[in-house]
């Protein structure tokens, strides 16, 4: 059963799950994707749903209408939910949860990205563990042509995949980047033609399915770790889960399944 998202909300997230593959779309496809601060309410519920299924081993996040991934916040409510500093501090905070509740996922999440990403939806996409993009694709963030600022978390992905430099002629100058060139600063891993990026981030996304759940969870946290803050590193908990993998009944049939010469049906346990 799908999450339940708040009227404000409704039928603008919407969930599906099949084929051990968890597909979240931001539907508001006639403001090009614009996320409203329910909206960013109900990707964090989406998230957590998504975490605690187990029938979910792979998470794809996508834009509806083919025309934009997510074009950002949507401006048409700043005046009641972004007014001013304080309410800043509010709507960066639920927005922020949100896009930390994607980072947290211990599954692969997957950003399919068509059309325009930018702003709040660009940064969005960063915390996205792979992003294939399709060749029709448009990247930016026009912070200082609405005179607003992003903090720390927003930007370290950014300046980590991209390098200060570049993060820092992206911001400054607020123009787009089409695919080419954010392929070029390591923005995305692949580009791909329109008509062929459904079709391409489902195998992927099937092909990362069909692995054992517990190795695919240890590799992403392990690297997660490596790539975060050294001070903050969690070496035993990167120990724990790769003592789990060697426990697993899922490394046992990984051993028959090489032995008997057949795919392996991992069970994720």
């Amino acid at each position: 059963m799908n999450v339940q998202f708040s009227p404000d909300a409704a039928n603008k997230i919407l969930t599906r799950k099949e084929h051990g593959i968890g597909w979240l779309t931001i539907n508001q496809p006639e403001k090009r994707n614009a996320i409203s601060l329910a909206m960013w309410d109900a990707i964090a519920a989406a998230a957590d749903d998504f975490a605690a299924d187990d029938a979910v081993r792979v998470v794809v996040m996508h834009g509806a209408g083919g025309k934009a991934f997510a074009s950002g916040a949507d401006i048409s409510e700043f005046d009641r939910v972004r007014a001013d500093a304080a309410a800043q501090q509010e709507y960066g905070r639920r927005s922020g949860e949100a896009r930390r509740r994607l980072e947290g996922l211990r599954k692969p999440l997957i950003a399919m990205i068509q059309g325009f990403c930018i702003g709040g939806g660009y940064a969005t996409a960063l915390m996205a563990d792979l992003r294939i993009a399709s060749s029709d694709s448009r990247f930016g963030i026009p912070a200082a042509k609405l005179g607003i600022a992003y903090g720390y978390e927003s930007l370290s992905r950014l300046v980590a995949l991209a390098g200060p430099a570049m993060a820092k002629e992206i911001l400054f100058t607020g123009r787009q980047l089409d695919a080419a060139e954010a392929l070029a600063c390591r923005l995305v891993n692949r580009v791909v033609p329109p008509e062929e990026l459904e079709a391409t981030v489902t195998e992927l996304a099937l092909q990362i399915a069909r692995n054992a759940p517990l190795s695919v969870e240890a590799s992403k946290v392990a690297i997660d770790q490596l790539a975060g803050d050294p001070m903050a590193r969690d070496k035993a908990l990167v120990e724990q889960l790769n003592r789990a993998c060697f426990d697993s009944a899922d490394y046992a049939e990984g051993r028959r399944a090489f032995q008997e010469k057949r795919p392996p049906v991992f069970a994720g346990r």
